[in-house]
C-alpha cells in the first residue's frame, strides 16, 4: 500500500508549488488513506515541511517551542501564555507549534509547509486556526498549511463556523475497484464482496478476521468516536440498529415507518432521518432520496446504499463463495457497487437519487444542472429491456436538457470498466 500512490497525491504536491491562497483541507473517511496521500506529497514536493500528528505528539526534534517567544492570537487576553503547558496539545501549544513554523518558513526561500494531522483534537481549534492564518495571509508568508482529521463531523463544523472562503477540500473517498486492483490484485468479484478498504485487504484469505476488522476497527470505531462522541444522540442502540439494518437492506428503497417497524423502536421518523444523515456525512450509509423535478415533493421513502460494500459483506454473514452462490444477494451486492461508485466519485455538483412509479422504477438517476443520466444495473447477464427508464423518459423528457441512459452489468466486462472509471466522467454529460 505504501508503494501505491493516489491522484490526490499530485493534487497537494500542485498546490504546494502554488503560492499559498487557501488553508489546505485533506478531508475523507477513515481508512482511506489521507495520512499516507500527505506523507507521500511531502515527499514529492522536495519543500521542507513540520509534520505534527496531534494525537501522538509526532514533532520534529529539532523543535525548540521551549524557547519560542510568546505569540498571542488576536483577541486572547493579555495573560494567556501565563502558566505554559508546551506538552499539551491546546491552543497555546499549536500556537506555539505555529510560531516555530513561521520562523523556519521566514528562513526559506522555497517556503515551508506546515501539516497538522488530527487537528479536531484541539479544543477551539478552527478559531485559532482563522487567527493565525489571517495573519500570515496579511504579512504575505510563504507557508502552506495542511489540516487533517478522522472526524469529519467535527472537522466540517470547525470549517463552516470559522474558516469559511478560507480554505479548498483535497477529498479523498472510499478505494474504487481499479485502485484496488492495481494495489491489491483484486478481481471483479473480490471487489464487490471485499470492497474498497486497503488496510483489509491482507485479511481477505482469513474472512472471519477481514469481517472482525470491518465491523470493530472500522464500523464501531466511525460510529463511537465520529458520530456519538460528537453528537447529541438520545438512542445510540437504535443508530447502531439502524447501521444493521442499512447495510442488510443495501439496494433496497425502504420507507422510515418500515424502518421502525422493522427496529421495533418507539422512535419517531425525524430522528431515524437525522441518523441516516449522519451516517451519510461520516461515509458509512446513505438515504437516496425519490427523483423528482420538484425539489418539494422528495419522496420520503429513501434507498439505502453503503459508502463500501465491505460494509454489506461483513454484515450480512456470507462467505465470499456463500455470497456468490446466493443469485439475489449478489444482485443487490452488485447494485450497491454501482451506487457506491456513484456516491464516491460524481462530483459535488451532481446529484443521486432513484426512481419508481407503480412497477417501473430506474436504479439511479444523476442530475447536474439540467442533464439526467437513468441507470439500470443487472448482476446477470441478461438482456437489458429498460422498461423503467422508458416510462422516466416519458415523464421527464421534457423537462431536461437531456437523458442519457445506462445500462451496467450486462456482462463482467462492462461492469468492471464502469467501476473502473469515476462515475464523474461517464454520467454528468
Amino acid at each position: 500500500m505504501n508503494m501505491f500512490e493516489r491522484e490526490q497525491k499530485t493534487t497537494l504536491v500542485e498546490r504546494f508549488r502554488e503560492p499559498p491562497r487557501f488553508l489546505i483541507i485533506v478531508n475523507g473517511p477513515r481508512q482511506c488513506g489521507k495520512t499516507t496521500v500527505l506523507h507521500q506529497a511531502l515527499k514529492a514536493s522536495h519543500i521542507q515541511h513540520l509534520y505534527v500528528a496531534v494525537d501522538r505528539m509526532e514533532i520534529n526534534p529539532d523543535l525548540s517551542i521551549e524557547n519560542i517567544d510568546s505569540y498571542r492570537a488576536p483577541g486572547a487576553p493579555e495573560d494567556y501564555f501565563a502558566e505554559p503547558r508546551v506538552n499539551q496539545a491546546d491552543a497555546e501549544w499549536l500556537i506555539r507549534i505555529w510560531q516555530e513554523a513561521r520562523a523556519k518558513a521566514d528562513q526559506s526561500e522555497s517556503g515551508y509547509i506546515l501539516a497538522l494531522d488530527e487537528i479536531q483534537k484541539i479544543p477551539n481549534w478552527s478559531e485559532i486556526v482563522k487567527g493565525l492564518w489571517d495573519q500570515d495571509q496579511i504579512e504575505g508568508r510563504k507557508m502552506h498549511v495542511v489540516l487533517l482529521g478522522s472526524a469529519p463531523l467535527l472537522m466540517q463544523q470547525g470549517l463552516n463556523e470559522s474558516l469559511a472562503g478560507r480554505f479548498e477540500t483535497i477529498r479523498l473517498n472510499h478505494w474504487s475497484f481499479s485502485e484496488m486492483a492495481a494495489a491489491f490484485d483484486f478481481d471483479l468479484d473480490k471487489f464487490i464482496y471485499f470492497g474498497g478498504y486497503p488496510k483489509s485487504a491482507s485479511f481477505i484469505d482469513n474472512e472471519d478476521r477481514w469481517r472482525n476488522y470491518v465491523l470493530d476497527a472500522l464500523v464501531n470505531t466511525c460510529i463511537e468516536r465520529d458520530i456519538l462522541a460528537l453528537q447529541r444522540i438520545d438512542k445510540p442502540i437504535l443508530l447502531k440498529r439502524l447501521f444493521e439494518l442499512g447495510s442488510t437492506f443495501s439496494g433496497q428503497e425502504l420507507s422510515y415507518t418500515k424502518m421502525l417497524g422493522s427496529l421495533q423502536d418507539t422512535g419517531n421518523t425525524t430522528t431515524l432521518a437525522r441518523y441516516l444523515d449522519l451516517m451519510s456525512q461520516v461515509k458509512l450509509i446513505s438515504g437516496l432520496s425519490k427523483f423528482s423535478s420538484n425539489l418539494l415533493r422528495r419522496g420520503s421513502s429513501p434507498k439505502l446504499i453503503v459508502h463500501n460494500t465491505a460494509l454489506m459483506s461483513a454484515s450480512s454473514g456470507y462467505t465470499f463463495e456463500e455470497a456468490k452462490s446466493d443469485r439475489t444477494f449478489w444482485g443487490r451486492l452488485v447494485e450497491s457497487a454501482v451506487g457506491a461508485h456513484l456516491l464516491n466519485s460524481l462530483s459535488p455538483r451532481a446529484e443521486l437519487s432513484y426512481w419508481r412509479k407503480d412497477n417501473f422504477e430506474v436504479d439511479f438517476v444523476v442530475a447536474r444542472a439540467n442533464h439526467l443520466t437513468a441507470i439500470e444495473v443487472k448482476s446477470g447477464r441478461q438482456r437489458f429491456r429498460m422498461k423503467g427508464i422508458d416510462k422516466f423518459e416519458e415523464n421527464f423528457s421534457n423537462r431536461a436538457r437531456s437523458i442519457n441512459r445506462l445500462g451496467i452489468g450486462g456482462s463482467e466486462t462492462e461492469l468492471a470498466e464502469f467501476l473502473a472509471t469515476p462515475a464523474s466522467e461517464q454520467v454528468e454529460g
